[in-house]
């Protein structure tokens, strides 16, 4: 599956600070916009992870899901 979402990057001093508006929480920093970005997409891929595993903590063993 490919997603795509926003990335707000902004300089800060000596840092770059970026942030994803449709992922509360989603926050990357780098002394480059790539490091930043890079950071921003890891914390992206274990915010959603997160979630997922949220979503099926407690259902049936017996359901079949189709991912």
């Amino acid at each position: 599956m490919h997603n795509e979402f926003t990335a707000i990057i902004e300089k800060d001093d000596d840092w770059f600070i970026a942030y994803c508006p449709e992922i509360p929480g989603a926050n990357g920093q780098g002394k480059a916009i790539i490091g930043c970005r890079e950071d921003l997409t890891a914390a992206i891929e274990l915010i959603l992870e997160d979630r997922r595993e949220d979503a099926m903590r407690g259902l049936p063993p017996s359901l079949v899901l189709a991912m």
